[in-house]
């Protein structure tokens, strides 16, 4: 298909937005895995960027993951974290961005050595700068890795304990299939207990079962992905009636063979059928896209309208872990946005 408008690309370009669905390890791009592995002289199994690249070419989940683990490994100093945070800052500060809720996960660090804090107080550091110089506020969120056991996400948040001031949630991530949200029941009971947020990816390549799971055993406050919930009549009502926020991320969804074609990606429907969905980059280093080209993308392909964006870009603020004020200051930047644009050809 043909790209949006020059004059839908400028508006998706000014409008403004969060990202709700951001792994920062992901948004590592060859250039810096390069970069970093010099720095650190760690050794790659690639000769260039470009056969990185070639690299990322995916069928499933599994495929990415195992790329997506070998380039962590470059990470090893607070200063790689911070630097990799502020890279994304400052992409997101060019689309729009005002702000961001970070995924890490603290597991892929501290397996190979690393203590908790490198990763922590390095994207803190980076977070701290980005409100400071761009404007762009955030929160951090830990993930755990869902093909580990409990034991070991348990272990990741006493870990954390030092730090959980200043860490808004904990999130589930990693490879889906064949790991149930109810896996880890007890941790993010846990985690509620301590005042943290609940968030887990739910129904990407998993069943819709797992988002039921979710909701109903993790407690969850966001569903990330949520794409198979459609799947089920009764689960989409519900997501619909509790106002459920969904964390989409479409060029992710191509990429791994979620969807087929974007021109068949579920946004239009979900709004449609009053589901709260938003665009997200997931991983975009290796899915092609920060936040503006996916919204771009799923514009292109699904024909969403001016109106359905703002929707989208309103939801990814009332849907963030922001208090009252500041969403309302953020949703009426929106409205001002689009009554300015209103009439525009």
């Amino acid at each position: 298909m043909s790209e949006p408008s020059e004059d839908l690309s400028a508006f998706i370009a000014g409008l403004p937005k969060a990202e709700l669905h951001i792994h920062i390890e992901g948004s590592l791009e060859p250039e810096q895995m390069f970069e970093f592995a010099r720095r650190n002289r760690v050794d790659l199994p690639f000769a260039s960027v470009e056969e990185i690249r070639q690299a990322y070419r995916f069928t499933r989940l599994q495929d990415f993951l195992d790329i997506y683990y070998e380039g962590a490994r470059v990470l090893l100093t607070e200063q790689d974290f911070h630097d990799l945070g502020m890279a994304y800052f400052r992409r997101l500060a060019a689309d729009s961005g005002r702000h961001a809720e970070l995924f890490f996960d603290p597991q892929t660090h501290t397996d190979r050595g690393l203590p908790f804090q490198v990763a922590a107080d390095g994207l803190l550091s980076a977070m701290a700068q980005a409100e400071r110089e761009l404007g762009v506020t955030s929160k951090l969120i830990l993930c755990f890795l869902r093909h580990l056991d409990e034991d070991a996400a348990f272990a990741t948040l006493k870990a954390a304990e030092p730090w959980l001031d200043r860490i808004a949630g904990v999130g589930l991530d990693s490879s889906e299939l064949g790991h149930p949200p109810s896996k880890f029941a007890r941790v993010f009971h846990a985690a509620g207990e301590r005042g943290l947020k609940r968030v887990a990816h739910a129904g990407e390549e998993g069943p819709p079962q797992y988002v039921w799971e979710a909701l109903d055993i993790l407690r969850v406050d966001r569903i990330d992905h949520g794409n198979r919930a459609l799947e089920d009549p009764a689960l989409t009502a519900r997501l619909a009636a509790d106002g459920m926020t969904l964390t989409v991320c479409p060029l992710s969804n191509q990429k791994l063979c979620v969807v087929d074609d974007l021109a068949a990606h579920p946004l239009p429907l979900m709004l449609a059928l009053g589901l709260k969905p938003t665009i997200n980059s997931d991983d975009p280093a290796y899915f092609g896209g920060y936040l503006n080209a996916n919204y771009r993308a799923v514009a292109e392909a699904t024909g969403l309208s001016r109106e359905a964006l703002a929707t989208l870009a309103r939801n990814s603020f009332t849907g963030a872990f922001l208090d009252e004020a500041a969403t309302a200051r953020h949703v009426a930047e929106i409205d001002a946005y689009v009554a300015g644009s209103s009439g525009k050809a």
